[in-house]
C-alpha cells in the first residue's frame, strides 16, 4: 500500500531556460557588487575620504560619477538583456561583458591593506564565481537542431531502413 506522503516526495526537476539562469546570475552579481561597496564604507577612514572628495584614489567629480554609474548600469541592464535579446546576440553579449567584468571585479583589491584580505578575497571570489557561471551558461547555450541535419541513426542500421 502506497501512502500519500510517498507520492508527494517525488519532486519534478524542470529545465531552467538559459535566459533565466543568466538573469538570475546577473541579479546575484549586482547585489553582491553593491553590498561589497556598501560594506566597504564601514572601513575606518573611507567616509572621511569620501567627504574629502576622494574614492579609491580618484577625485569625486562628474567623470568619476559617470564612470561609476556606467559600471553599475551595465550589469543591471544585463538582467534585462539576458531575458530579451535573441539567443545568438544574447550569448555573445553575455560572454563579452562577463569577460570584461572579471578584471574590473579584481581591481577592488588593488592597494588595499592585508587587514581586509578576507573581505576582498571572499567578495572578489564570489563575483568571479558568478561571472564564471555566466560564461559557462552562455558558452554551453543549447543549440537547436538544424533542419538540414538528419536524425541520428542507430549503429548498424542504414538510413534507408529507418525510413529515409
Amino acid at each position: 500500500m502506497r501512502t500519500r506522503t510517498a507520492e508527494r516526495t517525488a519532486l519534478e526537476d524542470r529545465q531552467v531556460p538559459v535566459q533565466a539562469k543568466l538573469a538570475a546570475a546577473w541579479t546575484s552579481f549586482i547585489f553582491l557588487y553593491l553590498y561589497v561597496d556598501y560594506l566597504a564604507l564601514y572601513k575606518p577612514g573611507v567616509v572621511d575620504d569620501i567627504l574629502a572628495g576622494v574614492v579609491h584614489e580618484f577625485n569625486i567629480g562628474p567623470t568619476f560619477v559617470a564612470i561609476a554609474l556606467t559600471a553599475l548600469a551595465i550589469p543591471i541592464l544585463m538582467i534585462l538583456l539576458s531575458t530579451t535579446l535573441p539567443a545568438g546576440v544574447n550569448r555573445t553579449v553575455n560572454l563579452v561583458v562577463a569577460v570584461l567584468y572579471i578584471p574590473f571585479s579584481m581591481y577592488n583589491a588593488v592597494g588595499e591593506s592585508w587587514t581586509y584580505s578576507y573581505f576582498y578575497g571572499l567578495s572578489i571570489g564570489l563575483e568571479v564565481l558568478l561571472l564564471a557561471f555566466i560564461l559557462r551558461a552562455a558558452w554551453t547555450w543549447p543549440r537547436a537542431a538544424s533542419p538540414s541535419m538528419p536524425d541520428r541513426v542507430e549503429p548498424g542500421r542504414s538510413q534507408i531502413e529507418v525510413g529515409r
